[in-house]
Formats: C-alpha cells, structure tokens, sequence
C-alpha cells in the first residue's frame, strides 16, 4: 500500500509542475509523447525479451496502450467541452470503474459489498472536494472524460491480473507497456499536435525530463506493481487520494487557494474510504 502512497504524493508534484509551466506553453499531445518515449528509453535497457511469452508482452503493450495512450486522447478532447474544473470533477468515478471491471471481467463470484461501499464512499469524498456549478451543456465532455477513466481503470486491472512474475521480471518486461503507450501517443501528436507549441526552453524541457522518467517512467511502474499488492478496493479508493494531495501541494508550494472546510472533510471520508477497504481476515485480498 505504500507504493501507491508514494507514486500519489509524486504525481500530485507533478501536476503542479504541469499546471505551473506546461498548460498553455507546451502542446498537450505533444508532452505526453515525448513523456512515454522518455519513459520507453528508461525500460528499454532493462528488457529482457526471453523473460516473458510473446503473446503477454502484445497483451502488456495493448494495455499501456489504453491505460494512458488512448486515456490521454480522450482526456485531452474532454478540455474542448469542458472547463478544468469540470474535467476534474469528472474523473472522481474512476475508482467505481476499477471495482467494476473488475468484479464482471476477473471474478466469477461478486466482490464483497464492503468493497463497493468503501469506492462509493471515496467517489463521496473526492466530490466534496472537486464540486463546482457545471455547464448547461457538458454531455458530451462528461462522456469523453468517462471513456478516459475507463481506460486507465481497465489499464490498472488488467495489468493486476495479467500474470508477469515477481516484482523484478515485471522490471525486465515492462518496456511493451511504454511501447504501447508511445505508439498511441505518437499518432496522437501527429494528428493533433501543435508543433508551434513545441517545447523551447530549457526549463520546459527540464520538466518534461522529470515528468518522462521520473513521474511517467518510475510512477506508472510503481504504480502497477503496487496494484498487484492491494486488493481491488484498496487500488479504487487510491485513485482519488490524488485530489487532496494535489490541492495540499499547490498550496504548499504554489500558494493556491484552499477551502480548508471542504478538503479537510473530504480528505477524512477519502481516508475512511481507504481504511474500509483494507484486507480483514475473513474477506479476499485480492
């Protein structure tokens, strides 16, 4: 479970980072390819091909692919329709993917109910902190922020279930994944991209440096190999631990506004949510 506290409190930097220096200076689809390609070279002197059967290692590429290629696709479109308070709002259903997906796909007998009950709780108290009035038109931009929780939430169950080895084979193939990712990603910075918003300067290039190996590279590893230690519910909860520490490091270091009243209170139902779904000694782990 500390692995995904730790890869929680790095992203959280992270998307200050992004927020701070990236939106609206660097082309979105063109950070994120040169994110997983950044990624791709960090894994790729560790692949050792012989380690894992063929047909896993397209299966361990389809689903970087989709965690975070075809994610960031619709992620990205969803901010034509959307404003960035929406699109944050938004993505708090993701862990009610994570439980579901995996309870029709993977599990032959239904997840306990405790487990439902601890991701709605943290889809609960992520809205207490992301609630804002919304648009009279943002259908369309709901559903395309939707299909992108869907795809990082199949990403993570999928990658759970498939079988890779112990930790340290899954660090010699997990190369296919950011393979992938980058294939994916590259089609979108062609097709979409705005090379007049390519990075300039050394500053951006320095961001999307730590953000390619260290947020997107060690982070996404990280995190998937701390998801085969948790339980379902445990790995749902998590998902959304990332909105009160986003919002803590941006105050802490950006000085943003907080409404203490709301992250607080959120933060402590978030925080029941995750102790609710921890293992007890009568119910599955995982």
């Amino acid at each position: 479970m500390w692995i995904l506290w730790a890869v929680t409190l790095l992203w959280a930097a992270s998307f200050s980072l992004i927020g701070e220096f990236l939106a609206g200076r660097v082309d979105g689809y063109l950070a994120v390819f040169i994110r997983m390609a950044l990624a791709l070279l960090v894994f790729a002197p560790l692949y050792r091909w012989r380690r894992l059967p063929l047909v896993r290692q397209l299966q361990l590429a389809a689903i970087g692919a989709i965690q975070i290629g075809v994610m960031y696709l619709f992620l990205y479109h969803a901010f034509l329709y959307l404003s960035v308070a929406e699109v944050l709002l938004f993505t708090i259903f993701t862990p009610l993917y994570v439980v579901l997906i995996d309870d029709v796909i993977f599990n032959k007998q239904h997840l306990p109910l405790r487990w439902w009950f601890a991701t709605a709780i943290a889809v609960l108290g992520a809205a207490i902190i992301r609630y804002e009035t919304i648009s009279s038109d943002f259908w369309f931009g709901f559903a395309l922020i939707q299909a992108a929780n869907l795809c990082f939430a199949a990403g993570q169950i999928c990658y759970k279930r498939l079988p890779l080895g112990d930790e340290r084979n899954q660090l010699h193939v997990f190369a296919p994944f950011f393979a992938g990712a980058a294939v994916i990603t590259a089609f979108a910075a062609l097709w979409f991209g705005n090379l007049q918003l390519a990075p300039q300067t050394s500053l951006h290039w320095g961001i999307l440096l730590w953000l390619g190996i260290v947020a997107s590279g060690l982070g996404y590893f990280a995190w998937n190999v701390g998801a085969k230690r948790v339980n379902t519910a445990q790995l749902a909860t998590m998902n959304n631990m990332l909105i009160p520490a986003g919002l803590m490091i941006n105050f802490m270091f950006w000085g943003q506004n907080v409404d203490w009243l709301r992250l607080i209170l959120g933060a402590l139902v978030l925080s029941f949510a995750v102790w609710l779904a921890s293992p007890r000694r009568s119910s599955r782990t995982t």
